[in-house]
């Protein structure tokens, strides 16, 4: 028999809240099976949740999420779902790239304007307190 997960389980095995679970669920990206009115996570929900959870983290939109969860179904060999993470991998490895030589100039410039900064007070005999 499987292990089927309450909300609360699910969130307390993720670590995560069940408000964050409802979430994903009303964005269509799990779907809970129902007993009465409860609603219960089977180990497939549970692994789409660790899914959504893992793109989330790496910085994936839920459109992006959605639609490599979505490829799982329609292509069981996985052959459309793998293109597609390599695919939307490239693209976050391009942007993250980008915004990493954004922050490397922000704080070469940030550098500049304290050692002008304390080049200043310095020679205007003001003490200086050091990081």
């Amino acid at each position: 028999m499987e292990k089927i997960f309450s909300v609360t389980e699910l969130a307390r095995d993720l670590g995560i809240t069940p408000r964050t679970i409802r979430f994903y669920e009303d964005q269509g990206l799990i779907s809970p099976q129902r007993a009465g009115n409860t609603r219960v996570y089977t180990h497939r929900d549970r692994a789409r949740m660790i899914l959504i959870l893992r793109g989330k983290q790496l910085g994936f939109s839920l459109r992006d999420i959605k639609e490599y969860l979505d490829l799982y179904v329609v292509d069981t060999t996985q052959t459309e779902q793998l293109q597609h993470l390599v695919k939307k991998a490239r693209e976050r490895i391009t942007q993250l790239e980008s915004q990493l030589q954004a922050v490397k100039t922000t704080l070469s410039e940030l550098r500049e304007i304290e050692r002008v900064s304390l080049d200043t007070l310095t020679s205007r005999g003001i003490a200086v307190e050091t990081a």
